[in-house]
């Protein structure tokens, strides 16, 4: 025991236990009288239990241990009273009822309930049903793709504002859509850089390197949250890297100059470039506007398999790889710390020995790392939850939009709604840089890879989606069934919404020269640019819309019904508005319904034995 009274060696995460009746997390103290926390935990705040005598014990609606005196400005164990200033816990928590419309968690102080109240007639109250445990575990479930930062909800007010400490965060600068909504799909960039530098990173070659955008993964997710893809861009591809406006230290902006024919891993790091410049190339490539970024250094594997105390992979042979310092016989086996980190960059000895199959190993690893962050072990141990809410916090560096705990517990419930089993891990196509003799880059592999990043625009999964689809989706399909008009009797007026010059000329001509669409013009550009091609059509002219959503390859969502404009003779057109997802006359905008053959892909929820 300290000298205060307190047991050392007692874990404040170990005290609170989830009671499967009622979904909650509960103190349970060991019957010694005066036992507390440990100071400088995060934890219950304050709280020891009382022994029999002590204030409140043995009356009904009785707290539990010692109040401090009014006037004190804190309980004993280092916490805070049940109200606090600046933004604190407001209010006191009775009953089990909420507390301001929050529900109790681990770190909060949980007190014994009073007896339901008698009524004149000797009835007792009923009180108001609980959730039921399924629904609430589930809320705990919600983070686990954002890097588990809904761990964050495991602590008080204080603890809440050390985890705050921990994050770093820079600007996305502007290149980004200004923040994920609920409303549509959520885009995020998930950069593991190969810096040297820091705490825990030292031993892994020049210390003093700058890093790159050594791994990368374009996770989307679609706009009913049904599906998901997590796409890998390899390291090595041969790319251009646009200008890019990046916000300095004395608040100024300074534009980094853009490079063509360079390795991807280039967008970061290199020349002062920051995240947004990453999350600005893959744009560039893949067409898609994304939300946000989180980088993470060498350390991030270690602390995150750590904190769920290892991560499942399994080997089809044995590895001996003495470069990234890995050895470990065929079979299954459970890793964490630097074994974790040696496995996901060896490759010499996986596959081909080339980058891709580091690529593959590494969506296992993250594959088996998340199904063990959905598990019940980890979601239901309050030791386990704030190990990751800590390793998740320090591992990470997060655009500025979602630097703080609440907004990236927010982000993570939201992801939190995908089934694993929808989640699929693919890697860009590419084939060896023909410009080389001995290949030692890569390039894009056409059509594939096009294909691949409209399928992920269209929020077409490319796994069967095991869920039943909404109502919507089948509403937006049903617009290209019916009659079609002959192209003859078409009219449409065509704007430029997709930042590429000529691109409403282009399809005019086509339309008129390829098709017989003749009752069509080019109106010049749109008042603003699009992400999506769209067809406004008026109620009269659904036929029309159908034939023209054929002739293009639109896809349904692109149709809306609405008002028509007067064309030059006057007469009712259809507003055809091309949108960045335009690739050019004739090619159709519609994504494939299954993925292209030969790409590269893992399922989250399957364990495979890496070859």
């Amino acid at each position: 025991m300290a000298g205060d009274g307190r047991a050392d060696d007692i874990d404040p995460a170990d005290q609170w236990v989830l009671n499967p009746q009622t979904g909650e997390y509960e103190l349970r103290l060991s019957p010694s009288a005066g036992q507390s926390t440990p100071p400088g935990v995060p934890g219950p705040r304050g709280g020891a239990a009382s022994s029999p005598g002590a204030n409140g014990a043995g009356r009904p609606g009785g707290r539990r241990g010692r109040e401090p005196d009014p006037g004190q400005g804190r309980e004993r164990g280092g916490g805070t009273r049940g109200r606090e200033q600046g933004g604190g816990t407001r209010g006191r928590e009775q009953g089990g009822s909420r507390e301001h419309g929050r529900e109790q968690v681990p770190g909060q102080r949980r007190r014994r309930a009073a007896p339901p109240e008698a009524t004149a007639g000797g009835r007792r109250k009923q009180r108001p049903k609980k959730k039921s445990a399924g629904k609430r575990v589930a809320v705990w479930s919600g983070g686990t793709m954002a890097f588990v930062v809904v761990a964050a909800a495991v602590g008080g007010y204080l603890y809440y504002q050390h985890l705050n400490g921990n994050i770093t965060s820079v600007s996305d600068d502007g290149a980004g859509t200004g923040g994920f909504s609920k409303d549509r799909a959520i885009n995020i960039l998930l950069v593991g850089t190969d810096k040297r530098s820091g705490k825990g990173n030292a031993g892994y070659g020049d210390e003093g390197s700058a890093g790159h955008a050594d791994t990368t993964l374009l996770l989307h997710v679609s706009k009913d949250r049904s599906n998901a893809t997590a796409l890998s861009i390899p390291r090595d591809m041969i790319t251009d890297i646009p200008d890019c406006p990046t916000k300095q230290d004395d608040g100024s902006t300074k534009v980094i100059q853009g490079s063509k024919n360079v390795r991807f891993n280039q967008s970061l790091g290199q020349n002062d470039r920051t995240p947004s410049c990453t999350m600005r190339t893959v744009t560039e490539i893949t067409g898609i506007k994304l939300d946000h970024f989180m980088v993470a250094d060498f350390n991030a594997v270690k602390t995150l398999s750590s904190a769920v105390d290892g991560v499942d992979v399994c080997l089809a042979k044995d590895i001996d790889d003495p470069k990234s310092h890995l050895k470990l016989p065929k079979g299954k086996h459970t890793i964490e710390g630097e074994k974790a980190l040696a496995f996901v960059r060896t490759r010499h000895t996986v596959g081909n020995g080339g980058d891709l199959s580091r690529i593959e190993l590494q969506q296992q690893f993250l594959s088996s790392l998340m199904r063990k962050l959905k598990s019940g072990g980890t979601l239901t141990s309050p030791k386990k939850m704030i190990s990751l809410a800590e390793a998740g916090t320090k591992a990470l560096t997060v655009d500025s939009r979602i630097g703080d705990i609440m907004k990236l517990r927010d982000l993570g419930m939201e992801l939190g709604k995908l089934d694993m089993k929808n989640l699929t891990f693919a890697t860009m196509p590419v084939i060896d840089n023909p410009a080389e003799k001995t290949p030692v880059t890569v390039v894009p592999k056409q059509p594939q890879a096009d294909k691949l990043f409209s399928m992920m625009r269209e929020d077409v999964s490319l796994t069967e989606v095991k869920k039943q689809q909404k109502k919507e989706k089948a509403a937006v399909a049903a617009r290209l069934k019916g009659p079609k008009s002959d192209p003859s009797d078409v009219r449409v007026d065509i704007y430029n919404g997709s930042g590429k010059t000529g691109a409403a000329q282009a399809t005019l001509s086509w339309l008129q020269n390829n098709e017989g669409v003749t009752k069509s013009s080019q109106q010049g550009n749109a008042p603003q640019n699009l992400g999506k091609t769209s067809l406004e059509y008026g109620a009269d002219q659904a036929d029309q819309a159908r034939r023209l959503a054929e002739l293009m390859g639109l896809p349904g969502a692109a149709l809306k019904q609405g008002k028509s404009e007067k064309n030059d003779q006057g007469l009712p057109a259809m507003v055809l508005t091309l949108g960045a997802d335009f690739k050019g006359a004739g090619v159709p905008i519609t994504a494939p319904s299954k993925a292209p053959d030969g790409i590269q892909k893992v399922e989250a929820d399957k364990s495979v034995c890496a070859k």
